[in-house]
């Protein structure tokens, strides 16, 4: 947790995290408060009249409960370092079908908002962390709520206590402020635990997600491995198996004019030896974008630094990482460096770049830094969305830092033991 300084500073902070804590925990049970009021009003008349007052408890409850766990997700991340994931499923694509209906994975409709609204309230009753949320707005009132109201309460009393006359008044006030000055920078805290315990997703939800994003990342790899086939092999029709035959062709030509013509036949055999210097270096091309021997011979650090010399601006490289992580995440690394400063030379107009290589105890960071222009972003079918699924096989993450003007900042961290 964050660590506040002298005493007075944690009192004010924890009186103003436990007012929110309060707020947000105590929000549905005002709901109810006010549906029993207006209950208790109404009833006398007519006992009919407790059906709206249900009907708002009912409604209120439902329709609070996922803003209030989010606000306390919201808290919790902001105050500490504690993460506590959602777990909501995720609306799939709604389809427009050949018949002019719209399919949205359950049922067909007439329109695509009647699509999508019949899609969202199917969704929000399926899912498991709806139930979650309505257990968690139960159960908080009662423990993180109640330990919040502490120094608001206090506060409270003391004010009430002071501006009454009478001895047994002000020791109540002074008590009352007591409270709320002892209790303050510890009220708020018990909201963490309890988010966590009532909040994650249950672990056959968080297996559940873990399977569909696996299956979405193995997709997404057997989409990618398809394309670079496609690549290579095109790669190696139009540029390498063109000149080869071109060369088979004029030695063939060459040992058919070698007796009428030898100065004919030795101009050919001189095409033939360009255009094998020529398919050599394009082979040597295609296995560098396969598997860059540098790399396999040498490692990642050294990799990165070769790469660096081949571009057109200044790159300048650190790093701090021990030889070797395995293959796949190096290469993984190495082509993503790759794809960053390619971009930079073209979108960027940066004429600097820095690329550090660090580890820690969960693995490897790349960080691609350079002077360009800014304003860079990961956009649906792009090169930084592509990476950041590549990434996402190993457990990766890439986050960009790229506001207008620059500089641009891309983190790649890949998890990994170190050999």
């Amino acid at each position: 947790m964050r660590q506040l300084g002298s005493w007075p500073a944690r009192v004010g902070v924890g009186f103003v995290r436990a007012c929110a804590v309060a707020a947000v925990s105590m929000l549905v049970p005002a709901v109810w408060v006010a549906a029993v009021a207006l209950g208790i009003r109404w009833g006398a008349a007519n006992p009919w009249s407790w059906v709206a007052p249900f009907v708002l408890v009912c409604v209120g409850t439902l329709a609070l409960s996922r803003p209030v766990c989010r606000a306390v997700r919201f808290l919790v991340a902001r105050w500490t370092t504690t993460v506590v994931p959602a777990g909501y499923r995720q609306a799939g694509p709604v389809t427009q079908m050949s018949t002019g209906y719209w399919w949205n994975g359950s049922s067909y409709e007439r329109s695509r908002r009647d699509a999508l609204l019949d899609q969202k309230w199917r969704l929000r009753w399926s899912d498991p962390a709806t139930w979650r949320d309505l257990r968690f707005t139960a159960i908080a009132p009662f423990t993180a709520g109640l330990a919040a109201s502490l120094p608001p309460a206090g506060v409270a009393t003391a004010v009430l206590g002071f501006g009454q006359p009478g001895l047994a008044a002000r020791l109540a006030g002074a008590l009352g402020l007591a409270v709320a000055v002892v209790t303050s920078p510890y009220a708020w805290r018990p909201v963490e635990p309890v988010a966590v315990r009532f909040l994650r997703p249950s672990p056959a939800m968080a297996l559940a997600d873990r399977v569909e994003e696996l299956t979405a990342q193995r997709a997404d790899t057997t989409v990618t491995q398809a394309a670079e086939i496609r690549r290579i092999e095109r790669d190696l029709h139009d540029g390498a198996q063109a000149r080869l035959v071109a060369l088979g062709l004029s030695l063939a030509t060459a040992g058919q004019l070698m007796e009428t013509d030898p100065a004919q036949a030795r101009a050919l055999i001189r095409e033939a030896q360009a255009g094998a210097t020529a398919s050599l270096a394009e082979l040597r091309e295609l296995i560098q974008g396969i598997s860059p021997p540098v790399l396999t011979e040498r490692g990642l650090t050294d990799a990165v630094r070769a790469l660096a010399l081949d571009m057109p601006l200044d790159v300048t490289v650190s790093a701090d990482i021990p030889p070797r992580p395995e293959a796949p995440i190096e290469a993984a690394l190495y082509f993503g460096i790759a794809e960053l400063l390619t971009n930079t030379v073209r979108h960027a107009r940066a004429s600097r770049a820095h690329v550090s290589l660090t580890q820690d105890g969960s693995g490897i960071t790349a960080e691609v830094e350079d002077d360009g222009r800014g304003g860079a972003g990961v956009r649906a079918g792009g090169g930084l969305a592509g990476l950041r699924r590549r990434l996402a096989v190993f457990d990766g993450t890439l986050e960009i830092s790229s506001p207008p003007g620059g500089p641009t900042r891309v983190k790649m961290a890949v998890p990994c033991e170190l050999s």
